[in-house]
């Protein structure tokens, strides 16, 4: 499956994205504030492409202008949510982009062709967005898409091990409709 807005295309990640994956992946701004480690090589990223990056609806999110991806945006269903309880027609969305890249407003010109594609087509009823504690970036992203917030909850453990509090967002079908006019 390939998706597209005005400026990005939203495709699977291939074995040869190994190297750009590792470029924006090691940078310690970017997994920790979301809770998994830098990248420590190529092959750990090429590792990455074939076990997490390979589950369906994972998408490299590659700016039109160059081609070459720069993040990485996914709709996460009920069986690979981190979401407890989340229901059969609900989906969670995930994301990042390398730094060179923020500010420019492409990951929420992602998630919006990933809403889309939610309530379009795949029939979910609500989509969930959770950001730990200090990641305002994130955060505003999810502002930007109509996401409110729902509930917090504290003493989480994160993936790498530490103690964190999280923020979980949802967005309904009927809250999306409302906000694009449909």
């Amino acid at each position: 499956m390939i998706l597209e807005t005005d400026r990005l295309i939203l495709r699977p990640w291939q074995e040869t994205d190994a190297e750009y994956l590792y470029f924006y992946a090691k940078d310690k701004q970017i997994g920790p504030i979301a809770g998994w480690p830098p990248h420590t090589s190529v092959e750990d990223s090429l590792n990455v492409i074939r076990t997490v990056f390979s589950v369906p609806e994972t998408y490299a999110v590659v700016p039109k202008e160059s081609g070459c991806p720069a993040g990485c945006a996914g709709i996460i269903l009920e069986d690979n949510a981190h979401i407890a309880g989340i229901k059969a027609d609900e989906a969670e969305i995930g994301y990042w982009i390398g730094v060179p890249y923020w500010g420019q407003g492409l990951i929420p010109e992602a998630v919006r062709r990933l809403l889309q594609r939610c309530f379009e087509n795949l029939g979910m009823s609500a989509v969930w967005c959770v950001y730990y504690d200090g990641n305002i970036r994130s955060r505003r992203v999810m502002d930007k898409c109509g996401f409110n917030f729902h509930h917090t909850e504290t003493g989480k453990l994160s993936p790498l091990g530490d103690i964190r509090t999280e923020h979980f967002m949802r967005i309904t079908r009927e809250e999306w409709i409302t906000c694009n006019g449909n």
